[in-house]
This record gives structure tokens, sequence and C-alpha cells, in this order.
């Protein structure tokens, strides 16, 4: 089994939400934009999005983890979604679904969401 990694990222901050992440900058003087800013970068790193030559690992948490590997093999399509923001700063929605109406994976803010697309089918 060759296991090169093809992709590999986690929800950037500033360019999944550069208005809010300003906002925290801004509310940094006061004390609370640290606040806001460290929880974001903790919940943006707990999340990864791994995809090698035959699998899909999403893995989610920081104390306690939560992973799904899909042979890619297996997967059936990937919706992804994008608001203005989103197609600007080349981040996006990723929804994959393997069996059923409902997805396996859905991840948000994704750097580069058509190339897990490209990379996945």
């Amino acid at each position: 089994m060759n296991d090169d990694t093809l992709y590999e990222a986690h929800p950037p901050m500033f360019r999944n939400n550069p208005i809010g992440f300003i906002a925290a900058v801004i509310l940094v003087p006061v004390g609370v934009g640290l606040l806001i800013l460290g929880i974001w970068y903790l919940s943006s790193r707990s999340k990864t999005l791994t995809i090698t030559n035959d699998r899909l690992r999403y893995v989610e948490g920081i104390l306690s983890k939560n992973r799904i590997e899909l042979r890619l093999s297996s997967i059936r399509s990937i919706r992804v979604n994008q608001n203005v923001f989103q197609r600007l700063f080349g981040t996006g929605d990723i929804q994959i679904y393997s069996a059923g109406d409902a997805p396996e994976v859905t991840i948000k803010g994704l750097p580069d969401p058509s190339r897990v697309r490209e990379l996945t089918n």
C-alpha cells in the first residue's frame, strides 16, 4: 500500500472569514480578541483533511479525536459550496458522500476545494 500524501490541509483562519479575523484583531487591545483568536486557532487546527493515493482521512478534535477514513474508490460524490468571500480567497465548504443520502464528511472553509474534488475522482 503506497501512502503518499497528495493533499493535507486545515481550515485557514483569515482566508475563511476575513471580516471575523479583522474584527478579532481589532478587539486584541481590549483583551477579548486574543481569546477569540486563540479559540479560533485551536478550532481550525483541530480539523485535518488528508488525501493519499488510495484513502481520504478526516480527523477532528483536540483532546478526543473523531476519525473518518474512506477509500477513494468508495467515494460516490463530492459537493463544494463557496460564498463570495470563499471564492475570492480560494476556500470552500466540502461534503463527501460514499453511501446513502447523508454526507460522510463535512468540512467548512477548506483551502483549494476544487483540488480536493479532482484528487478524489
